[in-house]
């Protein structure tokens, strides 16, 4: 599988569990989405606003406009609940489209941008984009750990369910 192709997987993948699991999280009380359950954010709403901050305000503008924001990681860019859920929808579908149009050469290129601390840094293109998707990967999962100890269920999230959907007749 080339580069392209391996991205825009992760793309999809990305929107498909960014929508289940806000899907499983519409149902929580607001006491309990907003509840610090000793997530690195406390909260789910917290969490899911870093996603937001991190994913869409950051890393994409890095990567779709090739400027370098200063923002706060653990800000509340969107207080409103549904509106963050929408904002997180709306973010996820935009990374398919940006991959797509990129050459092949582009992945195997850098990513040049200024830190948060003012440091310029080069990385493989393709890793720091492998990052975007980890990150976020990494904080559902912390998200269906805090479903659960509240008494939630919590949906299959693993790439593998979304292949096995596309795979089907």
């Amino acid at each position: 599988m080339d580069a392209g192709t391996h991205f825009a997987t992760l793309a999809r993948y990305n929107a498909w569990a960014t929508g289940r699991l806000l899907a499983a999280v519409a149902v929580l009380p607001d006491v309990d989405y907003r509840r610090d359950v000793g997530l690195f954010f406390r909260s789910i709403h917290g969490t899911l606003g870093h996603l937001l901050v991190a994913e869409h305000m950051l890393w994409f503008q890095r990567f779709a406009e090739g400027v370098s924001p200063q923002v706060v990681l653990d800000a509340e860019a969107e207080p409103d609940r549904a509106r963050l859920a929408e904002r997180l929808v709306q973010g996820a579908a935009r990374w398919l489209p940006l991959i797509e149009g990129w050459s092949a050469d582009r992945f195997a290129g850098e990513l040049r941008y200024t830190t948060m601390r003012g440091r310029a840094v080069a990385l493989p293109f393709a890793a720091a984009l492998a990052h975007v998707f980890n990150h976020g990967t990494h904080h559902r999962g912390q998200i269906t750990a805090a479903l659960t100890a509240l008494g939630q269920p919590c949906p299959e999230l693993d790439l593998v369910y979304l292949l096995q959907e596309q795979a089907k007749p």
